[in-house]
Order: structure tokens, then sequence, then C-alpha cells
């Protein structure tokens, strides 16, 4: 999709890179508001925009906020892979309950996408589990190009997986 195509299709969607203090409550109830989260996870996802704020470009930890009449609606945070010269990990993608189906998390992956691709990354690696819940998750990431690489049996848990995805840019 052209970023044309993008823009008449959610002609009022901003996007935002920089984390702010409001953000810590957007991202808890956006990952909360998925219903595929426990508190355990939710927390994690909270903790890397606190590691964010503090640490800055130091923390690793970077994101991009779909935005819109001044409500954010998703995120995603991704970074570097240390050690290596153009990969990336995407760590988390979440478009709050109200606001899926729309489309937003494509744009927001195409975005996510385009900073990674102009600082010098060239893959982008994604996990996710490999429970039944999760296949919505797993589709998605085939619908954008990513292919799954790889699994590890029972890694969360007896009976759920950790799915490997990985996108060349």
């Amino acid at each position: 999709m052209t970023k044309k195509a993008k823009a008449e299709r959610h002609p009022t969607i901003g996007f935002r890179h920089a984390a702010v203090p409001s953000d810590v409550q957007a991202v808890k109830e956006i990952v909360s508001s998925t219903g595929f989260f426990n508190p355990a996870e939710v927390d994690i996802a909270v903790e890397l925009v606190e590691d964010r704020l503090a640490l800055g470009d130091e923390s690793g930890y970077f994101f991009v906020f779909a935005e819109e009449a001044g409500w954010v609606l998703g995120f995603t945070c991704y970074g570097p892979i240390a050690g290596t010269a153009e990969s990336f990990d995407l760590y988390w993608i979440a478009i709050h309950r109200d606001q899926q189906s729309r489309g937003l998390g494509r744009v927001l992956m195409s975005e996510t996408e385009h900073v990674i691709r102009k600082v010098g990354g060239r893959r982008v690696y994604a996990e996710t589990s490999g429970r039944p819940q999760y296949e919505p998750t797993r589709v998605f990431y085939e619908r954008l190009g990513f292919f799954r690489e790889t699994h590890l049996k029972d890694f969360y848990a007896s009976g759920d997986d950790k799915v490997f995805y990985v996108k060349i840019l």
C-alpha cells in the first residue's frame, strides 16, 4: 500500500515516536484491553515505556504510537538486537480492542518498518505464542510478509510454544 493510499484510508491517524509520561497509562490500557495478556505481561509492556522515559535511546526500546484526536489507539515497541548489524526485535504491537479491525495494525507496522529501514535495519523478528488464541496474531504477521522461522516447544508453559517470525525489509 502506498503512503498516499494509507493516508486516504486513515486520514486522521498520526504517528508519534517520542514517549511521554501519559503513555505509561495508555500502554497499560491498550494491552489490557486486548484480553490476550496476563497481568505480568501487561506490567512488562508498561516497564518498557518507563525504561524509555528514564533512559531514552540507551534503553534500547523505541516506540511508534498511533494517535487520533489526542488518543493513543495502538503502539509498537521495537529495538535493535545487540551484537547484530541490521536486525531488530519487534517487542510489542497492540491496538486497543475498540479500534481493532480498522487496519491500524497494518498501518502501524508499515510506519515502524519505515523507521527501522531509515536507521539501517534489514530484518525484523517477532515472536508470539503457539496457543490457538494467538492464531489471529500469527496470521497477521504472515499477511504482513513475515515468515515463520522456527518455534520452541513448550517455551511459555506445557503446550505453549514460542513461535518466531522474521521479515526481510
